[in-house]
């Protein structure tokens, strides 16, 4: 079974420099259901001022590891 996750990510920038601003939106059944999510979320307050490729889809498999390597932890400010 899969399910696609709904993302917004957009670049924020500030004293430390720029890194990303992820919101998880939500997560729904079908692609379309995720579509329709970002016609409903588009036009509300701050979604609204970005640029429509802030919305992102990923497709995940029910129980499977989607991480499967180690990971880098990256430290902003001082």
């Amino acid at each position: 079974m899969k399910v696609y996750v709904l993302w917004h990510v957009h670049t924020l920038e500030d004293d430390n420099g720029e890194h990303d601003d992820e919101k998880l939106i939500g997560i729904y059944s079908t692609k379309e259901n995720a579509e329709t999510a970002i016609e409903e979320h588009k036009d509300l307050e701050g979604f609204r001022d970005c640029p429509p490729e802030c919305f992102e889809i990923d497709e995940y498999e029910v129980d499977r590891s989607a991480w499967t390597e180690g990971f880098t932890t990256v430290r902003y400010g001082k």
